[in-house]
């Protein structure tokens, strides 16, 4: 049984907290455009909102009570994710602001129309393995820590089967995806950083659950690969 449960966040809030990252991401790509009559910002904007309402009603079906916790900094966080989220956020968020300048505003470089179908599909197969992890693993909060209030434990299921972390390959589908879906080269600078950051968390995160989380080191001898199979 886990222990120190969060309620489950009011569907108030949750319409509120996706009401603001509407607009905020919508800011993020449409005041560097500066204009609104930009397609492919719009496309964006909803592709994304519709994977945000479908994650939270999976969510809701199969693991609730990880909406609660995945909207809040747990107890005992480790400083050094702290510290990596407040440097890799804009790093990501700058993959959308770039290509509001490139392809809305300034047309720095000129994308073939047949990428926008391949982003499309880096987003949902990247969509698709995210849900399925949080869907599978019930400790799946926004931030590194050892959830000892929720009697933490080793998940080897779903996804977890081939790599160690699946849900970040998927989020990096996402970062891959978006300047394909925003038709901008330009924005593969700042996507390449943010998957670099990824990665990095990915390698601190993993030291941190072989030192301290109980039957970890013997599930990362089954399961050898971080995130790529056969590669690290």
């Amino acid at each position: 049984m886990q222990t120190g449960q969060t309620p489950s966040p009011s569907g108030t809030r949750v319409a509120l907290s996706s009401l603001g990252s509407f607009i905020g991401l919508g800011a993020l790509l449409f005041v560097p455009a500066g204009r609104l009559d930009w397609v492919l910002g719009w496309l964006y904007l909803a592709i994304v909102t519709a994977y945000f309402a479908a994650t939270y009603a999976y969510l809701l079906r199969v693991n609730p009570e990880l909406i609660g916790y995945r909207m809040r900094i747990g107890k005992g966080t480790k400083s050094w994710d702290k510290m990596w989220a407040w440097l890799s956020t804009p790093v990501f968020l700058a993959i959308h602001v770039v290509a509001g300048l490139d392809a809305g505003r300034y047309g720095w470089s000129a994308m073939p129309w047949w990428l926008w179908p391949v982003g499309l599909a880096a987003f949902l197969l990247g969509s698709a393995l995210l849900n399925w992890s949080m869907g599978v693993n019930p400790f799946f909060e926004k931030t590194v820590r050892i959830q000892t209030d929720r009697a933490h434990r080793v998940i080897d299921s779903g996804p977890y089967r081939f790599v160690r972390h699946p849900g970040y390959v998927g989020f990096a589908g996402w970062i891959a995806a978006a300047p394909l879906l925003l038709g901008s080269f330009w924005a593969f600078a700042p996507a390449a950083l943010s998957l670099a950051s990824l990665v990095t968390r990915t390698a601190l995160e993993d030291r941190t659950l072989q030192n301290e989380l109980a039957g970890y080191a013997d599930y990362a001898q089954r399961v050898r690969y971080r995130l790529v199979p056969g590669i690290w």
